[in-house]
Parts: structure tokens; C-alpha cells; sequence
């Protein structure tokens, strides 16, 4: 639209030709209306004579006649002249629009002016004309400029010349975008006090003042541009800058006026700056350098416009031609500094940023991602959009900014042109955040919006404690590179565009692994991070022959010691993204991060050399509003039978997942029923599980002093073992023997009695239940949960009298010869050390016990339950669990424990 607007908009030539046609033809009007005038005058008075000696009542009706003839001709000369001065008012208002033809009176100091429509300035207005033909109407006067014409102003007073180029610079830094027009002032007189007001401007580099011998050095450097614009940017295809705008629709170039101010006690030009200035004066209308002289004399031609200002405060000027110009009283100084330093701030702050609807295309996933994934993240320097690209070059890209440096808006841009670009078959997206924060959280589906991004597959959010998430989205992503090269090797393939032309009917998407914060996940000496690093350098290698693209976002990788460690690793992130104050995420030589404005970002897709630098500027991409409109389109439009994407969120426990009902028949008692325990932390979000069948050691400890989670871990494996046996086929029992038990405890019974038998004991039915479960020999699953086991310790001390068995002799054997049997103990114990003293004191050998899960638990205090020496390494967190099981594990795992409804 823009340049379709620019193409049609008449040219400031154009403009100042239809001005004069029209001054031309009102003043062959006036002189017409004048002559009729005149006529129907002498024709009345020859009537007159005719009748002198006529009767008196003959002579007052011809001189009734005479009268309305007069009448009519005036009022028809009135009504002619009301509309040429309104003709000509309508054209000077469309060719000085805005602040370039508004009275002063309408502006107010600080106003920040909205430029003019289009990429053609308009003309610049002066005063109003003073003279016929519409001597009621007052009409502006105008002056042209900027792509059309040099300057030159001439007066008996240089301070009424100086505040008429003043005023007009004023407007035209008004009408044109903020930062278009750059002003130089050569002022050997006054040292620049000449344009003083216009001083605000300097700190943005709008304009620069020349004292003595600047001249010369300023028309070289006029000259200089002009060379360079001819051959780099017009390049012998367009005849002007003007013209090229209005074919592109974008300036490449700002608008350049060199005012020239002459000192009457001053040196006369050399032979070489006189020379010079003529060339500047000849050719630079057309590469949009334009020349303001007082006191100099630029050559005649049909480029240069002149203003002659007179004494009485009228000027005559080349375009008005005969008619007088009352000049406007110029603006005071108040308003002009006020509003040069609007228009620094302006110029300062950039131009507004791409809107966020120009990064979609007209049509959704209309794109292949077979070679590569390209998709525009904002506007460069020159107007255009600049996009960004992950294939086989550039594989990966780094993301660097400080906190509040636009980061997160930068992957939100970058999604949206993904994802508006590239269907779910083509593009699947790995989200992960570090920091405390929901930014990805969007893209799955909430209470309050149940859309999704239908290409999202994970979004990971709140996971700054939960390093172990990172790392299994990266196991994850190495198996997916597994399988994908045993596909490429079947079909001998080498890259992803190969293995989706010989399988077609294969799903092969390009995967891209956004890691926000990424440090966090390496940022301890630890086995995560060990591992985590070969999991990159490996993904980082060989994941682009195999569409796998990593993209790690952070705010400071300069301290990232496992990262910067292996040059082999950071060689392969080649594209870097580097937002205002960004550290080492260019090259060390390359300082362009330090000198951009917020909202921008510096793209380099050569590994940081400066040669490779684009500067982006980048749209508002954080609305949720637009985000929903857009995110609900790409959702309904997703393809039939589409899974949600996984969401983790560390901040948040697991709702105890619907199981399916029971199994007919009954289950074999070799396999036995399977308890659950948690959600692992994984990309599945699994559960973690526990096999009860009839091996030794099928029992389990829950240990820990957080009553809410180890009740938690109770109440999910007696909901799930409960679902799996058929009515009545299954004995529960429900050992509560503490009271931060009691409601828990409840509602486990609650749940189980409704089904099966489930028996209730307190603690004085502890050693009677334990007698029985000791010499039971019927085989029916019998499951005993046991809140708080350690807190009848006394009771199972005590000796019950000479022969008989205590209550943890009667422990003992239950969870020795229990699980054989198919009765499974699951307690609860708040530390390790009351669990060893009830299996047998400090000797005692925790072999009954074939899984634990572990809660506030230091990793040094499992060490007896744990095959490796001095025990898991394991920090206790809140809401996070250490499940081990001795028949399936190698290693302990991280789960969180369920959130169990009533």
C-alpha cells in the first residue's frame, strides 16, 4: 500500500508547476473580470450621455439600469475571485499538508509533529499572498524545497533572512519521518548563533555547525555524498532518490540541506570552493542535497528558487512571481527549541517498529521446511524485513540481552513467523524456559484458553529448580537424532531434504529447541551438567544433517565456563542474535550490541564478524490479546486428531492421572499390579511406577518428615493398585498411626472400602494385624499401607511375653516373606535411621525394602539403600521426590509426587 501510495503522489515538481499554472490562470481571470468591469462601466456612462437631455423619468430609470448592471458585475466579479482564492487555498493546502503549511499559532511548544503521508515532501510555507485576485481569501504562500529545488534568500536585514530560513527548516524537519533530514549551518558571522534556536537537534546529530574555514570541508563532504549516492544507490537505474522511493517505496537515503550563511566582512570564495559549490548546486537536487543561501550566489537555474524579503515585510518570490508575500511573523523561541528537542527525542528513539501483522504472510503454512526454516523478525535499516534462517547453514543460533532487553519479545516474533509459516508436519517446537516465569506458557492450553500452538510439542516453564527437565528434553532430542539417522541410513540419505524425498510418507518435521536461560541448566559442576554438555555438543553436530536445530537464549554467557569451554560446541551456533548491551554473544571484536537502541537487535549469521552485522528493529510482539486471535486461528485450523503439547510447569504438582477401569480377568499374580508413585521429570511426564509382584523385596519405604508428600506418595499408589483389581478381588489395609495422617489416611480407606475389603487400624491394632499378615498363607493381593510406621516403635519394641515374637520380629518377617506371598508393605518413615532401627538396629540389611522413595533425605543418608557409594546425589527440594527401585534403576530419578483429589 505504502508504495502504491507513493507512486501516485504527485511529485514536488509536479506540485510547484500546478501552483504556478494556477497563480497564472487567476491572474488572467482578474485581469478579465477587471476588463468586463470596466466595459459594462463605460457602455452605463454612454447610456448616460445618450439621455442627458432626456426627460427626468427617462434619466432616473437608466440610471437604475446603470446601477444594477454595476451591481451584478461587481458581485459577479466578487463570486469569481471568492473561488479562484478558494481553488488556490485547496492546492496549497494539498501541497503543504500538515506542519508544512499549518499557522504557527496552531503549534504548541513539545508537540511531537506527525509526519506527512508518502515519501514525497511537500512545499514549505512562508506567508500569504497580499494582492487580486482573491483579495478576502487569504491564500498561503509556498516555497519549494526538499526534492526540488536549492534555496537562495536575499534582504536588506540578515535577521529577518535568518528567522525566514529558520522557520522553514522547522517545517520541513516537521513534515518529513523523524531522522530523514540532517542539517548543516556554515555561520562564519555569528558561529552558529545565527540558527541558535534550531540547537536542541545536535545531540541527535540532525544538525552541525561550521565556523570559519568549514566551507571548503562542507561542500567536499556534499560533493562526496553525492558521488557515492549516484554510483551505490542510484546506480545509473534511477535518476533520482525521489524517484527511486516512490518505485520501492523506501528512502535509502536522508534528505541533506547545507545552509550557507555569508559573513559581509568575509574572504570571497576560492576559485576551488566556488568550483565545488556550483557542482553541489548543479547536480545534488537529485541525490537529495539541497543548498539554503544568504550572501552567496548560486548559479542560475531552473533548480534554485529565490526569496527577496523587503523592507515593509513583504517578500517576492520566483513562484509567486508578481504577487507580494506578507511574510508570517516567525515562531518564538520557546516554541522552536521545544519542539526541536520533540523531534531529537523522535529521531533518538528510531522510527516505529514494523507492526507485528507485517511478520505474517497472507496465508498460513503455505511454506516447505525440507532445505530450511526462514521466517522475518523485523525491519532492517533500509525498510526491508529481515529473516532469519536455520538449515544446514545456519544450524543453531545463540540469543544474547540483558534483563528488560527484549528477549523474550524477540522468540515471541520469531515463533509467530514460524508458525504462521510452517504447518505442524512441517515445524515441531521444543519450549523451555529458566527463569522464574510462564513466558511459554501461552502456547499450551490453560483454564482460561484451552488453544494451543498446534507445532508446540513441550513447553517446560518455572524449571529454573529443576535442571534434571533440561536435561531430558535433551535425552529426548538425542534419541529423535537416533532415530532419524537410522532412517537417513536405511534410505541413504545424507540430509533431511533427502530422507523426506525418499520417504515421503514418513513424518519428518524440522524440530527447533528453544532453551531460554540456558545457563541455568549448566551451571553447576555436576553430572547434569557433564552430561547436558555432550548431549549439546553431540545435538549441536550432527542435528543439522537431521532437521534438529537448537536455539539457546541467555542473558549473560560470558561466566558459562562448561559452555565457553568447547570452541568446538560454540563454532556450530554460527547464527547469533545479539539485543542492546549483550555480552560475548559476537565476537570479541565486535562492539555493535553496545550502540543499539532498545527494540533493536544486531543479527549476524557468520558467527559474530562485524562485516556480517544487520541491524533489526523489532515489532511489539508481546500483546496476548493479538497473540490469542492469532494463536486460536493456527489452532482451529490444526490437523484432525492433534495431541495437546506436553506442559511442565515446576511451580505446579501433577493431578493424579485417570486410569482405565479394572482388567478382566484378574491379574497374574507373576506380573502383578503396578503402583504409582509420581510424574517422573521427563518430556512424557510418565509416572513413576513400582511393580508388586511376587519377587522378594516388593515392598516400599516412603522417607521424610514432609507429612502432605509422603501422604501424597501413599494415597496415589493405593488410588492406582485399588483401579487395577476387580471388585473385591484385591485386601487393602490402612495403618493410620499419626495424626498429621488422619485425613489422608481417611480417604485412602474412603476410596478403597467402596470396592474392596479395607480394614482400618490404628495403633493399637499395629502388632495383631502384623501377627496375622506373619502366618497368612492365602494368596489373595493384600496391600498395607502404613502411615507413619516409625511412631510404634515403642509397641513393636516391646516383648509380648517368653517365645512370642515382637512387633518388629513380626515386621521383619512380613517384609521378607510378605511379597511371595502377594502382601506388599508400603510405609511411611520420617527418617532413615527409624527405619533401620525397626528392621534390625545399626547392622541391619535393608533388603526387604527393594524401592524407596526419598523426600527431605540428604543423598548421604541413603547410602545403605543405594548401590553406589556415599548415595545418590540428591539436594532435598520441595515438592520433588528420589525414587529408586533396586529391580529396575541404575540410578535414582527425580519425580514429583501427585496431586491426589479426595
Amino acid at each position: 500500500m505504502a508504495e502504491q501510495d507513493a507512486a501516485t503522489a504527485p511529485t514536488s515538481r509536479g506540485i510547484v508547476a500546478a501552483v504556478r499554472r494556477e497563480l497564472a490562470a487567476a491572474r488572467h481571470a482578474a485581469r478579465a473580470s477587471l476588463a468586463a468591469t470596466a466595459a459594462a462601466r463605460a457602455a452605463a456612462l454612454a447610456q448616460l450621455d445618450a439621455v442627458r437631455l432626456s426627460a427626468p423619468r427617462r434619466r432616473d430609470e437608466l440610471l437604475s439600469t446603470r446601477d444594477t448592471a454595476l451591481a451584478e458585475a461587481r458581485a459577479r466579479r466578487e463570486r469569481e475571485t471568492a473561488k479562484l482564492g478558494r481553488g488556490l487555498l485547496g492546492l496549497a493546502e494539498a501541497a503543504a499538508p500538515g506542519t508544512a503549511g499549518s499557522p504557527w499559532a496552531s503549534w504548541r511548544p513539545g508537540m511531537r509533529p506527525e509526519p506527512q503521508a508518502g515519501l514525497t515532501p511537500g512545499l514549505l510555507r512562508i506567508g500569504s499572498l497580499v494582492q487580486e485576485p482573491a483579495p478576502n481569501v487569504p491564500v498561503p504562500a509556498l516555497v519549494p524545497l526538499l526534492d526540488t529545488a536549492h534555496l537562495g534568500v536575499s534582504g536588506d536585514g540578515a535577521a529577518a533572512v535568518d528567522a525566514l530560513i529558520g522557520a522553514m527548516l522547522l517545517r520541513a524537519l516537521a513534515s518529513v519521518p523523524p531522522g530523514s533530514l540532517r542539517i548543516s549551518v556554515y555561520d562564519p558571522g555569528r558561529l552558529g548563533g545565527a540558527l541558535a534556536g534550531l540547537a536542541p537537534l545536535a545531540p541527535a546529530g540532525l544538525i552541525s555547525y561550521l565556523g570559519p574555514g568549514g566551507l571548503g570541508p562542507l561542500l567536499d563532504d556534499l560533493a562526496e555524498q553525492i558521488r557515492r549516492i549516484n554510483e551505490n544507490v542510484l546506480g545509473g537505474v534511477y535518476l533520482s532518490v525521489a524517484e527511486l522511493a516512490a518505485e520501492t517505496g523506501r528512502r535509502p537515503e536522508p534528505w541533506r540541506v547545507a545552509v550557507l550563511l555569508a559573513d559581509p566582512n568575509g574572504a570571497e570564495l576560492s576559485k576551488a570552493e566556488r568550483a565545488q559549490l556550483d557542482r553541489v548546486a548543479r547536480t545534488g537536487v537529485a541525490a537529495g542535497v539541497h543548498l539554503i543561501s544568504r550572501g552567496f550566489e548560486l548559479t542560475a537555474d531552473t533548480d534554485v528558487e529565490t526569496i527577496a524579503i523587503r523592507a515593509n515585510g513583504t517578500a517576492r518570490t520566483s513562484l509567486t512571481g508578481e504577487i507580494p508575500v506578507r511574510l508570517d511573523a516567525p515562531p518564538g523561541a520557546a516554541l522552536v527549541t521545544g519542539v526541536c528537542r520533540a523531534l531529537a527525542e523522535q529521531a533518538t528513539a528510531g522510527p516505529p517498529p514494523v507492526p507485528f501483522a507485517a511478520l505474517l504472510p497472507d496465508e498460513i503454512w503455505q511454506q516447505s521446511s525440507a532445505e530450511a526454516l526462514r521466517a522475518p523478525i523485523g525491519e532492517g535499516t533500509d525498510g526491508r524485513l529481515v529473516e532469519l534462517v536455520l538449515g544446514d547453514d545456519p544450524p543453531h543460533a545463540l540469543i544474547g540481552g540483558p534483563s528488560g532487553s527484549g528477549k523474550t519479545n524477540l522468540i515471541y516474533c520469531w515463533l509467530a513467523a514460524l508458525a504462521t509459516r510452517y504447518s505442524p508436519g512441517e515445524l515441531s517446537l521444543y519450549l523451555l524456559d529458566f527463569k522464574e516465569g510462564v513466558s511459554f506458557a501461552r502456547f499450551a492450553p490453560g483454564t482460561r484458553d484451552p488453544s494451543w500452538l498446534p507445532q508446540v510439542r513441550l513447553v517446560g516453564v518455572n524449571v529454573n529448580s529443576d535442571r534434571e527437565f533440561g536435561l531430558a528434553l535433551l535425552r529426548h532430542l538425542a534419541e529423535e537424532l537416533k532415530r532419524r539417522a537410522a532412517a537417513a541410513k536405511q534410505h541413504e540419505a545424507t540430509k533431511l531434504a533427502e530422507l523426506r524425498a525418499e520417504d515421503p510418507a514418513g513424518a519428518w518435521p524440522r524440530i527447533v529447541a528453544v532453551i531460554d536461560e540456558f545457563q541455568v541448566l549448566l551451571g553447576a559442576r555436576d553430572a547434569v551438567t557433564s552430561e547436558a554438555v555432550d548431549l549439546l555438543e553431540d545435538l549441536a553436530r550432527r542435528g543439522r544433517s537431521q532437521g534438529i536445530h537448537l536455539v539457546l537464549a541467555s542473558q549473560d554467557v560470558s561466566g558459562i565456563e562448561a559452555l565457553w569451554g568447547r570452541s568446538g560446541l560454540v563454532s556450530q551456533f554460527t547464527l547469533r542474535i545479539a539485543l542492546p548491551k549483550a555480552r560475548r554473544i559476537l565476537s570479541d571484536v565486535n562492539l555493535a550490541a553496545e550502540l543499539i537502541p532498545r527494540c533493536h537487535a544486531v543479527v549476524n549469521a557468520d558467527s559474530g564478524v562485524p562485516s556480517a552485522n544487520t541491524i533489526v528493529r523489532l515489532p511489539d510482539a508481546g500483546d496476548r490479546a493479538t497473540w490469542l486471535g492469532l494463536q486460536e486461528q493456527l489452532w482451529s485450523a490444526r490437523p484432525e486428531g492433534a495431541e495437546p503439547p506436553r506442559l511442565f510447569d515446576g511451580d505446579s504438582r501433577p493431578l493424579f492421572p485417570l486410569l482405565p477401569p479394572p482388567p478382566a480377568p484378574e491379574l497374574p499374580a507373576a506380573v502383578g499390579a503396578v503402583a504409582l508413585l509420581g510424574e517422573t521429570i521427563d518430556v512424557a511426564g510418565r509416572p513413576a511406577t513400582l511393580r508388586l509382584n511376587r519377587a522378594p523385596g516388593r515392598n516400599l519405604a516412603v522417607l521424610g518428615t514432609r507429612a502432605d508428600e509422603a501422604c501424597a506418595v501413599l494415597l496415589a499408589a493405593g488410588h492406582a493398585l485399588g483401579s487395577q483389581h476387580t471388585s473385591g478381588s484385591a485386601r487393602f489395609s490402612v495403618l493410620c498411626l499419626d495424626s498429621d495422617a488422619t485425613t489422608p489416611a481417611k480417604s485412602l480407606h474412603a476410596v478403597l472400602d467402596a470396592r474392596h475389603r479395607c480394614d482400618w487400624y490404628d495403633a493399637d491394632g499395629v502388632t495383631a494385624l502384623l501377627a496375622e499378615l506373619a502366618e497368612a498363607t492365602d494368596e489373595q493381593p493384600h496391600y498395607v499401607f502404613g502411615f507413619a510406621m516409625d511412631a510404634v516403635a515403642a509397641k513393636l519394641a516391646a516383648k509380648p511375653g517368653p517365645g512370642l515374637p515382637s512387633g518388629h520380629e513380626l515386621l521383619r518377617t512380613v517384609l521378607a516373606r510378605g511379597p511371595e506371598r502377594r502382601t506388599h508393605l508400603l510405609g511411611w518413615w520420617r527418617t532413615v535411621a527409624r527405619l533401620r532401627d525397626d528392621l534390625g538396629g545399626p547392622g541391619a540389611r535393608f533388603d526387604a525394602i527393594g524401592a524407596w522413595v526419598a523426600l527431605d533425605v540428604h543423598g548421604p543418608e541413603l547410602s545403605a539403600l543405594y548401590p553406589q557409594p556415599g548415595g545418590p546425589p540428591w539436594f532435598p527440594r520441595l515438592n520433588r521426590a528420589l525414587h529408586f527401585d533396586r529391580a529396575v534403576h541404575q540410578r535414582a530419578q527425580i519425580i514429583i509426587p501427585y496431586e491426589v483429589a479426595p
